[in-house]
């Protein structure tokens, strides 16, 4: 995992104060995601959330307007006459979105250009999308033939609803930003020259709350996104013990003596 801050590398990590960017890194392909890439992707979300001082994780390109054209097509004929390698490239890309989507840290993409196939699908795994005008969004299997895993199918529907899910997958048209906005693909539609601005400035919101309080909540909507719909022993224990900690005591303090809080906590933290 050393060489994952390689900026040379097609897909590397960076750390800027409290943001933790990964970089996709392959201009000339319009960040065609290769296996290898993949398994970046999936060691750079790994060594941003251990990082003590991260405490948001940027899913970027390294140029604006192209994050990422999808899969690299022409590893598909390869992959298809190896069966080991087909399963190694579906757990690799696993992986990735899984970790994105499970990072105990608050995950944004920042999307200019396209953003295709398997970008798309590892932008819809991150927490909140932000995408300029340029954006254009598609997951494409009908065209070439294959079919999606059922996770990537499940976080496409849970987005934008059955309806809108089957007329992306049927029909593998892409669609601009103003419908991904309107069909609730994206989070917020900015001008391109406001895109980075902007992901920093919603990035430093979840930066200035508590980490401690951010960070049970996102294991408690994994938890009902996974299917729970009811309190159990694991989740009422976190509510319980969630009053003794550190940024609930400096929490309740601060509001009190009617001033900013401070809050301490950080990953890793016993309590």
């Amino acid at each position: 995992m050393s060489d994952i801050f390689d900026q040379s590398a097609a897909v590397f990590a960076r750390i800027d104060g409290p943001f933790g960017r990964i970089v996709l890194n392959r201009p000339d392909k319009k960040n065609a995601m290769s296996q290898a890439m993949w398994h970046r992707v999936a060691s750079a979300v790994q060594a941003l959330d251990a990082a003590a001082d991260v405490r948001v994780i940027i899913l970027c390109s390294s140029t604006l307007g192209s994050f990422s054209a999808g899969a690299d097509i022409s590893e598909l004929e390869t992959i298809a006459s190896d069966p080991e390698r087909r399963e190694a490239n579906r757990r690799a890309i696993r992986d990735a979105q899984r970790g994105l989507a499970r990072a105990k840290k608050p995950t944004i993409a920042q999307i200019s250009g396209p953003c295709v196939g398997g970008g798309c699908g590892l932008a819809i795994h991150c927490d909140f999308r932000f995408a300029d005008g340029d954006a254009r969004f598609g997951i494409t299997p009908a065209k070439i033939g294959i079919i999606y895993p059922l996770n990537d199918t499940k976080q496409l529907m849970d987005l934008v609803g059955v309806s809108n899910a089957k007329s992306m997958l049927f029909t593998g048209r892409l669609i601009d930003a103003l419908e991904a906005k309107s069909i609730g693909l994206i989070d917020r539609l900015v001008s391109a020259d406001q895109l980075v601005a902007e992901v920093e400035v919603f990035a430093r919101e979840l930066s200035a709350v508590s980490q401690y309080s951010l960070n049970g909540i996102k294991q408690t909507m994994q938890r009902i996104l996974d299917g729970q719909v009811d309190d159990d022993p694991a989740s009422e224990n976190m509510f319980v013990t969630a009053h003794e900690s550190v940024d609930a005591k400096e929490g309740v303090k601060a509001f009190l003596e009617k001033r900013q809080a401070k809050f301490t906590w950080s990953q890793g933290d016993s309590d």
